[in-house]
């Protein structure tokens, strides 16, 4: 049976505010895993919603050149399968949580762009997305665009792994990943609901014991994360 080693995770930081032409704006670090998100916003809506009263959450995702080991390049005409099913994984989990006839017929884009890689960076993205998307919104409000908030709960992720030891730990850095027996990103609203769950067993099958330490593990880490998003926007 699995036992969790380590509930707690790395040292979380979110510096909002750092792009002035942003509607909302932060870079989030989990331990050396720093990236830079935008929310911007846009008075139109894709093709495909014009016209049906509601709005549009979308986002992008890309790694800066020099943010891992080795040189990066840059993803000019053609994104990577990685790139977009990241960057479909963010969108997907903040509209989970916006309701979007609220928003009204327009559109949010948020932009993630990885600074630092140790681990961890789409879970990162994720959770410094909502703190951006919470700043647009509250922007949208004070301007009198909205006249109340979308956004039904906060949200965040966390990356949670299984070592060969058998031992359960939150937010892996870059060395913990590439050596986890499984390795599990959870997303998760602020009230314990599930908005996506990707885990995959890299080395040993893992078992039902192992994935309810996981999901045990994560729900204890993830209060963390929606503390220090509701310090960074108070």
């Amino acid at each position: 049976m699995s036992i969790i080693e380590r509930s707690q995770p790395r040292e979380i930081k979110f510096t909002t505010g750092i792009n002035p032409y942003a509607k909302g704006s932060v870079i989030a670090e989990f331990g050396n895993t720093k990236v830079h998100i935008t929310a911007s916003v846009e008075e139109s809506v894709p093709r495909f919603l014009k016209d049906k009263g509601q709005g549009w959450v979308t986002a992008e995702y890309s790694m800066l050149p020099s943010s891992t080991h080795t040189r990066n390049r840059r993803e000019r005409s053609k994104v990577s399968g990685r790139t977009q099913e990241i960057q479909r994984l963010i969108g997907r989990s903040l509209r989970a949580i916006i309701d979007l006839e609220k928003l009204g017929e327009r559109s949010i884009q948020i932009d993630c762009d990885v600074l630092v890689a140790d681990g961890g960076t789409r879970t990162t993205s994720i959770s410094g997305a909502y703190v951006a998307l919470a700043m647009a919104v509250k922007k949208l409000m004070e301007e009198g665009l909205l006249k109340e908030s979308p956004i039904r709960e906060p949200l965040a992720a966390l990356s949670v792994g299984v070592t060969s030891a058998g031992k359960v730990i939150a937010d892996l850095n870059y060395e913990e990943d590439s050596t986890c027996e499984t390795d599990m990103n959870i997303a998760m609203t602020k009230s314990g609901k599930y908005i996506e769950i990707q885990g995959t067993a890299e080395g040993e099958p893992f078992s039902r014991d192992e994935l309810n330490a996981i999901l045990d593990c994560a729900a204890e880490a993830l209060k963390c994360v929606f503390s220090a998003q509701e310090k960074a926007l108070s």
